[in-house]
């Protein structure tokens, strides 16, 4: 029998996930702008045959400028760029169904999907936060519940635009002079409480049907939004027991769903900071926590926790009055995890800030590459994780670290391929996942 096989997902974000290393001799603080940079971190983790690579978004200028690089190029136009200078790794951009209209959306991973060969993913996001609220014309960011309401809607329809067209359609017959089928154009004509879309999509059906669906919430609306719909899920916790809670919650939902449970792969992220002995390890943590400002944690904390400024003292506990999770419209899991967290660990202010700087409440990990791969494998084989999303501390060089000294050691132990093949398999391939049925068709029946 085969041994199962982690996934693995680069997130990639411009000089790496935490918020000093920008300030390391060795970063470049304009890398978030430079393709050169994505292409040399795509092609790092190609060669340790990651199934996929990731990019964050959001339609808002994120970060007090002088905390780190802020701003993002638009990841759709990048990862078209990265789909030229690659051959197998799957191309995964984060999109809003909240600042987004189904049509554009759907068209654009349609064409990313066709360039890039069948390498798409949509990471779907509902999009928290009053800035981005005001930059489409809102006063304020429409209510949690509200927006999964309208994301569901936005996904039926950008269902029905990417199965607007049948596989066989396009004929191309010269000789008779007939190119497509016409009976096999089946436009939307969608009319719902958010969205009015008439028209077919003016793309093809894709290599992939449509593009891996990708999920990032945790809250409850977040979890019933997954087990619907989602084919790939990363989220964040800080133990293997609050993991293996989830990952049992989430794929007891998706079968209530009436999906197939291993259709839904759950990759918890890990921000690994990795020495060749564990002192080392510990001396470059301690390096990152040293250029740490804390003004900036103590800004980002507040708005996080929806206090006013000048609430939190740095020495000092949080305070024991926080408004529940049920109270936020925001990132709900997000705010509960970060709470808890400090609770559960007894931190000051400047500890919690201290923790958070490297993935902003994901695990954060520092130790041998050996003793990496043992805790990737102990959540793998215990029924915490399908994978992980490998949110290096600096990039290049943590990405370059984990592909040249953690790879080999997953690879050794069975639980991660060791090439991608001469084939070239589409996202939904790697992930192990079916291409989905055009909704139009009707199967044939089994005799």
């Amino acid at each position: 029998m085969t041994r199962r096989q982690l996934h693995l997902n680069a997130f990639l974000m411009n000089t790496g996930h935490h918020e000093a290393s920008w300030r390391l001799p060795e970063s470049d603080p304009y890398a978030h702008v430079d393709l050169a940079h994505y292409v040399r971190l795509a092609r790092i983790a190609e060669r340790g045959t990651f199934d996929s690579l990731f990019l964050a978004d959001g339609p808002q200028l994120w970060n007090n400028l002088a905390q780190r690089p802020a701003g993002a190029l638009e990841p759709i136009t990048l990862l078209t760029a990265l789909a030229t200078a690659t051959e197998h790794i799957g191309l995964i951009a984060t999109a809003s169904t909240s600042y987004n209209s189904p049509y554009n959306l759907a068209r654009k991973f349609a064409t990313l999907d066709h360039l890039s060969g069948g390498r798409a993913g949509w990471n779907i996001v509902t999009t928290a936060g009053a800035e981005a609220a005001r930059n489409f014309g809102l006063d304020a960011e429409p209510a949690h519940a509200e927006r999964y309401a309208r994301a569901a809607e936005f996904l039926d329809v950008a269902l029905k635009l990417w199965d607007s067209w049948e596989d066989d359609t396009i004929i191309a017959d010269k000789a008779a002079g007939v190119w497509g089928d016409d009976a096999k154009i089946h436009p939307p004509r969608h009319q719902g409480r958010y969205f009015s879309v008439e028209g077919a999509l003016n793309v093809p059906r894709t290599p992939q049907g449509y593009p891996l669906l990708v999920q990032a919430g945790s809250s409850e609306d977040g979890k019933r939004f997954a087990a619907r719909y989602a084919e790939a899920v990363f989220t964040a916790q800080q133990t293997i027991e609050d993991a293996r809670a989830f990952y049992a919650d989430l794929k007891a939902r998706t079968v209530a769903a009436g999906r197939d449970a291993d259709h839904i792969k759950v990759l918890p992220g890990i921000v690994p900071v990795i020495g060749s002995t564990e002192a080392e390890a510990l001396a470059n943590e301690r390096v990152l926590e040293d250029h740490i400002v804390h003004a900036h944690g103590v800004d980002r904390l507040e708005r996080l926790l929806q206090l006013a400024p000048g609430t939190l003292e740095l020495d000092g506990p949080l305070p024991s009055d926080l408004p529940p999770e049920s109270a936020v419209e925001g990132a709900k899991s997000r705010y509960t995890l970060i709470v808890e967290l400090a609770r559960r660990d007894r931190l000051t202010v400047r500890q919690l800030i201290g923790r958070l700087g490297g993935g902003r409440g994901h695990l954060t990990f520092a130790g041998t590459p050996e003793q990496v791969a043992d805790t990737i494998e102990l959540w793998f084989e215990s029924g915490a994780a399908d994978g992980f999303n490998i949110m290096p501390a600096v990039l290049p060089s943590g990405l370059e670290t984990f592909v040249d000294h953690v790879v080999p050691i997953l690879r050794a132990r069975g639980l991660l391929r060791t090439e991608y093949g001469d084939a070239r398999r589409t996202l939904r391939e790697r992930y192990g996942l079916p291409r989905p049925a055009n909704q139009h068709v009707i199967a044939p029946a089994l005799v």
